[in-house]
């Protein structure tokens, strides 16, 4: 079973940036499809940002698009959320889950359920 451990993570000013990884520990994750959500209390877990196994597909929450890049290094078995211009409503715990259907629809569609085998996540605070 896959098991990613998130870092990156810290205290940032509001328009600032930070870089995200999600490395696998295990079996390796390249064959999945990988992506990244966040979470406050209290709150549902919400998709931002997803990358096919290729890295040749990927897709955005509208929230984050322009913004936010993901990407991936199957060589080191790590995916990377790369985001720039943080606003402090988007302080959250990010994690990032493999797909369990690796399909495109099922990328393209955003569902956390379609997502799972979750990291620990890792904490952004964004001050204003």
């Amino acid at each position: 079973q896959v098991q990613p451990v998130e870092s990156g993570g810290g205290l940032v000013q509001a328009g600032g940036s930070l870089r995200l990884s999600c490395a696998a520990s295990g079996r390796t994750f390249t064959s999945y499809t990988i992506g990244w959500f966040r979470q406050t209390p209290g709150k549902e877990r919400e998709f931002v940002a997803a990358i096919s196994w290729s890295g040749g597909v990927t897709y955005y929450a509208d929230s984050v698009k322009g913004r936010f890049t993901i990407s991936r290094d199957n060589a080191k078995n790590t995916v990377y959320l790369q985001m720039n211009s943080l606003k402090p409503e988007e302080t959250a715990v990010y994690s990032c889950g493999h797909n369990k259907y690796g399909t495109v629809g099922s990328l393209l569609a955003g569902r956390v359920a379609d997502f799972g085998s979750w990291g620990k996540g890792t904490q952004v605070p964004v001050s204003s």
